[in-house]
């Protein structure tokens, strides 16, 4: 029995042990080792199957059922076509947690096609047999932090997941699906995204989409918008000065013009330039040409004038509020008086309600006051506001609210030719606000908002308007406590409610960070130009969704044309390059400088000059 346990622990030890009778036993349990070791070598050979993945295999993974019916994908298999360069970028997915996935895959240090490397930015396919996941690359490291240029090296690519691409009936014409409904498996295949995936992606064929440019990544790839999502649900074109901001405004808005001609387009033109891009098809209405009646005002947008954008006594509002109706009053019930608004019953009348009144009649209003014994308005406050009023009527900037020709009730043809009714081949207007006094631009962009609105829910429909608000941070700052509270209020009513009654708004600036954020986040669809402000591309990554975050880190680095397009209106966030204007779209001022011209010509302009400044 002690012989026995002393051949045991020599046999555990691994010491060849020389009793003869301890031989045969020996051999049958080397014979077993055998036996076994011959088994896992066939299953050895097996599993290096031609198909298999080269290199060692991961454990596997759990999957949904549809994966589990997916083919194996080989790398030849996955091609696009036989002529596909073989040696195309391609890894593996070691790791998905949902929103982003990290990639093991080799970088070549010499290659005649960059199209062929993995970059930032571009887009790549993660094949599952029937559907493929793509996503944007964000980060790429070397796996050891160090780079050969003797072979080939080992890089980490993370992306975030965009979407999906299925397979319809028709092979050239696969399907994309923003969200995903199967996730990638550890192991799976990933590469440069197809070209038809691509085109899938980007590219529609609703007639109601409109070509703007080109992916920035491929420039074969047109970058589609959808018009009808775009404008519905409101869009921002955001990008600093020189950043190609205007031209990339000129061409939405020439696109939208183009796949909608019924759509009214109202532009807030602050220097005067959109005029020239739109000769065809706008009406132009600068300070000489244009009216809108005082009596079209409501009180705090009047007191904002007649204040000269400064502090409103609130003595003198509270008068207005009680004297503007005695004056239309009076102005309404002359015998002589012809107007559309003839069966107004002046009981419902108020300071807001735009029913004609002459100015005249307001200061005949506010004589009678003072000359009442027992005024129920201080003499002091009425004297005042008479001032005020006498001098705001009798200036020559003011004359488009104060002209003689607006002591009618002619607001049929003043909202008519403002809002294009009827179009008469001229579907934009363009206001050149450049002359308008700086004082009283908030109260002007307040009321045309205002009436945009009205009028397209009086229409039941019929009317669709589009308003531009060009520089919009100076009509909606961030900061409450500036700009004018009314202007505020116009422009957020259209973005929160217009949608449903056809009025529609596109806000640019160069200054996101500084636009009221509630006002811009009712904007679906975001075209964001280079941005070197931190705060400005904070504004950009708070919007953007979580699966596209990244790319908001390219903001301070595209060119001019390019943009950064997400929203409803785009179908999954792109990185594009605007097409080239025609010289006929491109923005500018009409009245070009005469380079060749003499010096007598620069005396007579200069003089023109002086006479229209002197005039008002």
């Amino acid at each position: 029995m002690f012989g026995n346990r002393t051949d045991m622990a020599a046999r555990a030890a691994g010491v060849m042990h020389t009793d003869p009778r301890a031989r045969p036993v020996n051999q049958a349990a080397d014979a077993r080792l055998a036996e076994i070791a011959a088994r896992q070598q066939a299953d050895a050979l097996r599993s290096e199957a031609p198909d298999a993945q080269p290199g060692p295999q991961p454990a596997p993974a759990l999957r949904s059922e549809s994966q589990e019916a997916a083919p194996v994908i080989s790398p030849e298999d996955d091609r696009r076509d036989p002529d596909q360069n073989r040696n195309r970028a391609m890894g593996h997915v070691v790791s998905c947690n949902g929103s982003r996935v990290v990639i093991q895959a080799v970088a070549d240090h010499v290659t005649e096609d960059e199209n062929t490397q993995w970059a930032i930015g571009r887009l790549i396919s993660i094949n599952l047999g029937k559907s493929r996941i793509v996503g944007l690359i964000y980060q790429l490291d070397t796996a050891n932090e160090s780079w050969s240029d003797d072979g080939e090296n080992s890089i980490v690519v993370r992306a975030e997941l965009q979407g999906e691409v299925v397979d319809g009936d028709d092979p050239e014409n696969p399907i994309f699906r923003r969200g995903i409904a199967n996730y990638p498996h550890v192991g799976a295949i990933s590469h440069r995204i197809r070209v038809n995936d691509l085109r899938s992606i980007y590219q529609s064929k609703n007639r109601k989409n409109a070509i703007i440019g080109t992916l920035s990544q491929d420039s074969s790839v047109l970058a589609t918008i959808s018009v009808q999502e775009l404008i519905s649900k409101h869009f921002a074109i955001l990008g600093s000065t020189g950043s190609g901001k205007s031209s990339a405004t000129s061409l939405v808005l020439h696109k939208i013009q183009e796949t909608m001609p019924e759509l009214r387009i109202l532009i807030l033109d602050p220097h005067n330039e959109y005029s020239r891009g739109f000769r065809d098809s706008a009406e132009t209405i600068d300070i000489d040409s244009f009216e809108l009646p005082h009596w079209l005002f409501q009180l705090e947008e009047f007191c904002e004038v007649l204040f000269r954008g400064g502090p409103v006594l609130a003595e003198e509002r509270d008068a207005l509020r009680d004297l503007i109706p005695a004056a239309k009053a009076l102005y309404t019930n002359k015998k002589d008086h012809l107007s559309i608004r003839k069966n107004v019953h002046m009981s419902n009348v108020t300071a807001d309600s735009p029913v004609p009144y002459r100015i005249s009649d307001l200061l005949a209003v506010i004589d009678e006051h003072i000359g009442q014994l027992e005024s129920p308005i201080n003499r002091s406050v009425l004297k005042s506001l008479k001032g005020r009023i006498d001098s705001l009527s009798n200036d020559p900037r003011f004359r488009f609210m104060f002209s003689q020709l607006m002591v009618t009730d002619n607001a049929i043809e003043i909202l008519g030719r403002i809002f294009r009714i009827p179009s008469e081949g001229r579907p934009v207007s363009v206001l050149h606000m450049a002359e308008i006094p700086s004082e009283v631009v908030s109260s002007l962009v307040s009321v045309l908002c205002r009436l945009a609105f009205d009028l397209t829910l009086s229409s039941n429909g019929g009317l669709k308007v589009l308003v531009v608000c060009e520089e919009a941070h100076r009509y909606i700052p961030e900061d409450k406590s500036l700009g004018f509270a009314p202007t505020r209020q116009s422009i957020a009513r259209i973005a929160k409610e217009g949608r449903k009654y056809g009025i529609y708004l596109c806000i640019i600036s160069q200054r996101p960070g500084e636009l009221d954020p509630t006002i811009l986040s009712q904007c679906s669809t975001v075209f964001a130009l280079r941005l070197s402000n931190e705060a400005d591309q904070d504004i950009i990554r708070g919007a953007i969704s979580s699966s596209s975050a990244s790319t908001v880190s390219f903001l301070s680095s595209i060119g001019n044309r390019e943009a950064i397009a997400f929203g409803e209106g785009i179908s999954t966030p792109m990185r594009l390059r605007f097409s080239e204007l025609p010289q006929e779209w491109v923005l500018g001022h009409i009245d070009e400088p005469d380079e060749a011209g003499s010096h007598e010509n620069h005396d007579l302009e200069m003089i023109a000059v002086l006479h229209k400044w002197r005039s008002g």
